[in-house]
């Protein structure tokens, strides 16, 4: 797992597709008038910019790999930039700082109703296509005295980066376990590679994650600790999780995953990626063709790609599916 994570790393960071920290506008050819209207599936000359998440997490490696796909495929030279993931995505998508984002469903919804951290705003956005799911995953110290999502109370908790679609699911999660994530936990608001160094030195208890399998960062802290550390079932708050919003669903994180002895049943949504309202018809439907007719690339950055399903690729509602990618799906 180590030396697949070192070659993901490598190869992302080789290609020069990944800009750390930063954003840009999208600058189309000059004979492009931001709408195909109808015109054939194919995108324009262009530069465009992808919001992915954290370094040490699976939309950075796979928003990489897209970025990749795109630039080798189409007229279109794209880059991936590492940022706080979902929340951050959406905001600074709508702003206009990047083109593309990553996104997980639950999150992407709340933005176009204005609830939740989009409140009283709703978003202009479009789904592209859902993609491979997130599986919520939560990871205690074997001395933290954790054994539920209730036993959190008065721990240091990683609730992930501030505004990212984790920090939505985690307190989403503590307040389904009759939590308020504000006063009943030391909530730490950290990305996933200070979170690993805390679960490693000690000072911090728990986390919560919200990725797909395996997530690196998740690897090095349960090969580092092994038996120091487990992960706890969250499935009892399935049913206050669906009250919140229908998108969460059952699932199962391996036990091959992370070498753990037994499957843990957890709680997974899936992801989306997303662009505004006014992304061209013909970038949109060349981007998302190009998805499926080149998963197996995808898949060789890293294997949650082979969890996105043409079959699945439309349901994205509550989010609209943007006209170009309908084209490209054959609806």
């Amino acid at each position: 797992m180590r030396s697949w994570t070192l070659k993901v790393a490598v190869g992302v960071l080789s290609v020069g597709l990944v800009a750390a920290g930063c954003g840009g506008k999208r600058t189309p050819d000059a004979s492009s008038d931001g709408n195909a209207g109808g015109a054939a599936c194919e995108a324009a000359d262009g530069r465009i910019t992808i919001a992915t998440g954290n370094s040490g997490g699976v939309y950075y490696v796979m928003g990489g790999g897209l970025a990749k796909l795109i630039s080798d495929n189409t007229k279109l030279k794209a880059t991936a930039a590492e940022t706080g993931a979902s929340v951050q995505n959406i905001q600074q998508l709508v702003a206009g700082d990047y083109d593309v984002a990553f996104s997980l469903a639950d999150t992407a919804a709340d933005a176009v109703a204005g609830k939740g951290a989009f409140d009283g705003k709703p978003q202009q956005v479009k789904a592209l296509t859902r993609l491979y799911p997130n599986y919520t995953q939560v990871l205690v110290r074997a001395d933290s005295g954790i054994d539920s999502v209730a036993d959190m109370r008065g721990k240091r908790i990683s609730t992930g980066s501030p505004k990212s679609g984790t920090e939505v699911i985690a307190n989403r999660l503590l307040t389904a376990a009759g939590l308020n994530p504000e006063t009943d936990v030391q909530a730490q608001r950290l990305d996933l590679a200070k979170t690993a160094d805390g679960m490693k030195d000690g000072s911090i208890d728990g986390l919560v994650w919200s990725g797909g399998l395996p997530t690196a960062q998740i690897t090095d802290i349960t090969t580092s600790l092994k038996d120091q550390v487990k992960f706890i079932d969250i499935t009892p708050q399935l049913d206050a999780l669906k009250k919140v919003n229908e998108v969460y669903d059952r699932g199962v994180i391996p036990a091959a995953t992370y070498g753990q002895p037994a499957d843990v049943p957890t709680v997974a949504v899936p992801n989306v990626l997303l662009v505004r309202a006014d992304f061209p018809d013909g970038d949109a439907c060349a981007v998302t063709k190009l998805i499926f007719e080149k998963k197996s690339d995808l898949e060789a950055v890293h294997p949650a790609a082979k969890d996105i399903v043409k079959e699945k690729a439309g349901m994205t509602d509550p989010v609209p599916l943007h006209p170009g990618s309908l084209d490209a799906l054959g609806g």
